[in-house]
């Protein structure tokens, strides 16, 4: 056993943190013997009594117990899942909840978001290096590979949605933001003639890939469509009759229909709406919102399997139109 304390943290918490480490890595199972406390006072020279609270903290989370006062044991075999996600949806939450209902019990999911920052993302990287049996990760950037990510055991991670970068090496569920859109455009692409011109509003604000916009123009160009990318629709917006809307943030799609309203056109007829990730809300708002995306129950039972089975997996998967009436 090897611990090389500093000053982030009370020695009793880096203790634990140690302990519960081992049990996480395996080196540590059910039913074995923790060193005594004197040992380890001895070993780490550290007080009797920073040993003792930092036992006394697991044995009160139920991670070890005593018999006897004197010898301790490992009681739990608790698997510590990190899931750091960009930002909440309610996808995302398909994922999560799809996620948690396949694992067993005994499986622990501490979920986090890093709202595209780069440096929380970083700091949650290297607060939770060594600290977990499976790492699921939403990178920060869909071009740029996190250099932090480097610090976790490639055999635990599995990356998710983003992964424009080389990652080989690595487990990964992503989507195709680019040649996937173009092929679900052409899918649909004699129903769009319908439609005097093709908006896509990407939205600035928003971290979606901008190779999207490229590949939404590239299908346009090839298919003689008349196009615009726009910012975003707000309130002061003008909806289009004959137009099309492809749309990311869910903002936005509030904002068309309201405006629609106020200019008494109705969605499939006067205009068309298309959604860009799938929601659940999506199939009651209006007459239903048709939605471009890839299946993210899918993506949280294939990261299940990933988690229990530990076999590698590198999958893109497939983006689908789910029809409903809104063009």
């Amino acid at each position: 056993m090897n611990l090389q304390f500093t000053n982030r943290n009370s020695k009793v918490q880096q203790l634990v943190d140690y302990i519960q480490n081992l049990i996480a890595s395996s080196e540590l199972n059910y039913g074995d013997r923790l060193p005594s406390i004197n040992q380890l006072s001895k070993d780490f020279h550290i007080s009797r009594d920073t040993v003792f609270k930092a036992f006394s903290d697991l044995k009160n989370r139920g991670i070890i117990e005593s018999v006897h006062g004197k010898n301790y044991y490992v009681s739990s075999v608790n698997r510590n899942i990190l899931l750091l996600l960009d930002e909440y949806s309610p996808f995302k939450e398909v994922l999560y909840n799809t996620l948690r209902n396949n694992l067993p019990d005994n499986y622990q999911i501490d979920l986090w978001f890093h709202q595209y920052n780069e440096q929380l993302f970083n700091q949650i990287i290297d607060d939770a290096a060594g600290m977990y049996n499976h790492y699921i990760v939403m990178n920060y950037h869909n071009e740029n590979f996190a250099d932090s990510l480097g610090k976790l055991d490639k055999k635990r991670l599995l990356l998710l949605d983003f992964g424009k970068f080389a990652k080989d090496d690595f487990s990964y569920l992503c989507q195709d933001f680019d040649e996937a859109l173009y092929q679900a455009l052409e899918s649909i692409k004699d129903r769009l003639r319908n439609y005097r011109k093709l908006y896509f509003v990407f939205n600035k604000s928003h971290k979606h890939p901008a190779s999207s916009k490229e590949y939404f123009s590239k299908f346009c160009i090839d298919n003689d469509f008349d196009f615009e990318i726009l910012d975003e629709v707000n309130e002061e917006s003008t909806i289009s009759t004959s137009s099309f809307y492809l749309v990311i943030k869910q903002e936005d799609i509030v904002n068309i229909i309201r405006q629609g309203r106020k200019e008494k056109l109705r969605m499939k007829y006067d205009y068309g709406l298309l959604a860009y990730n799938e929601n659940p809300f999506y199939e009651v708002i209006d007459v239903g919102i048709s939605s471009i995306s890839i299946d993210f129950r899918r993506m949280g039972e294939l990261a299940a399997a990933f988690v229990t089975s530990g076999e590698p997996i590198q999958t893109y998967l497939p983006t689908t139109i789910t029809e409903r009436n809104s063009y």
